[in-house]
């Protein structure tokens, strides 16, 4: 079966979906939605830089992407419009996504609400994930299949995020802030709420009910005037974020995710970035993973590939779910109401 699928912008992560979406032989591209003016009318191949036309033109007309019937829209705005996702959830349209959305709960419960009520309509299904957060959870939680005695898990990402720092996705961080600036706590709690939403999801995979779920925040701070692009972060000013999120059961923290974010090492205090991530499943035995990500070429290890397979990474989670979530009963679904993901054998 040939699912027919439309790829709803093409930004950096777009891109790499659309990518993935027109080489496999089980997905048919038909559709292509566009929010910049300039992109309408542009065929889908060029958008995507593919070198290639694949006939598909984008357009900004919702009613006309609805009118095509596809089986699935590959969602990938950096943030999500609750409108939008309705429209396409209660036209019985599936949609996976890489736009902030795991659960619904960072939106809020109103917006969750709108979203199960529209998928329930319309009998479609809603998923959400990236690379982190998302598949590095549900690898964690994997993990523990080896194990007895499961007492924890924690998931820690550390990367240097100088050459990234004129991303759009950055702009909650609040880099260049004052040390101690009122409310910065709250706004970077807001800026990442989707990895609230990934504990819950950890836990619903492992099966435990969480008591709560916590946050902590803690910064650094640039020892010198930093040169960064996009962004002015002057000496004493931040430079470095360490979030947790943590799912506790009986006072204690079952689930941790933990990610640790430099500007460069010129802060205090003096953290260092690892750059990939440790997974650690506290049972019996222990079980620690590292986990890091290189490009097939090996000449292709510069700032630019590396930029180029954090889209990949990013997109490849929710497009290797689309069978299985039009497959799936209606609703937002996690990695827990899913089979195992794997991604397309190559050649096929």
């Amino acid at each position: 079966m040939t699912l027919r699928i439309v790829q709803w912008t093409t930004g950096n992560v777009g891109r790499a979906a659309l990518g993935s979406i027109v080489e496999r032989d089980d997905m048919e591209l038909v559709g292509l939605y566009a929010f910049s003016a300039d992109k309408v009318g542009r065929d889908a191949g060029d958008l995507a830089g593919l070198g290639r036309t694949l006939g598909v033109a984008a357009t900004d007309d919702i009613d006309a992407i609805i009118a095509l019937r596809p089986d699935a829209v590959s969602y990938m705005p950096l943030f999500p419009d609750v409108e939008h996702l309705s429209r396409l959830l209660e036209a019985g349209i599936n949609i996976v996504t890489t736009a902030e959305f795991m659960t619904g709960a960072a939106l809020g419960a109103e917006s969750r609400a709108r979203l199960e009520r529209a998928a329930a309509a319309g009998g479609a299904s809603l998923f959400g994930s990236g690379v982190n957060p998302g598949w590095i959870e549900y690898l964690a939680a994997a993990a523990s299949g080896v194990t007895r005695n499961l007492r924890s898990l924690r998931v820690i990402e550390q990367f240097d995020l100088m050459v990234l720092s004129a991303d759009g996705n950055q702009d909650d961080f609040g880099w260049g802030r004052p040390a101690g600036d009122p409310g910065h706590a709250d706004d970077v709690a807001t800026g990442v709420a989707e990895f609230r939403d990934a504990v819950e999801v950890a836990a619903r995979v492992l099966g435990v009910e969480l008591d709560e779920i916590r946050y902590d925040v803690e910064f650094a701070h640039a020892t010198e005037d930093l040169k960064v692009a996009a962004r002015t972060v002057t000496a004493g000013t931040v430079a470095g974020i360490e979030i947790t999120w943590s799912g506790i059961v009986g006072g204690a923290a079952v689930i941790e995710l933990v990610a640790r974010w430099t500007l460069g090492s010129k802060i205090e205090p003096a953290w260092t970035t690892d750059m990939g991530y440790t997974v650690e499943v506290n049972a019996d035995p222990r079980v620690i993973m590292r986990v890091d990500f290189l490009p097939a070429d090996l000449e292709q290890l510069t700032a630019e590939g590396m930029a180029m397979m954090g889209t990949v990474l990013t997109a490849s989670p929710a497009i290797n779910v689309i069978p299985a979530v039009v497959a799936a009963a209606p609703g937002i679904v996690t990695y827990a109401d899913l089979p195992p993901m794997t991604a397309n054998l190559a050649g096929r």
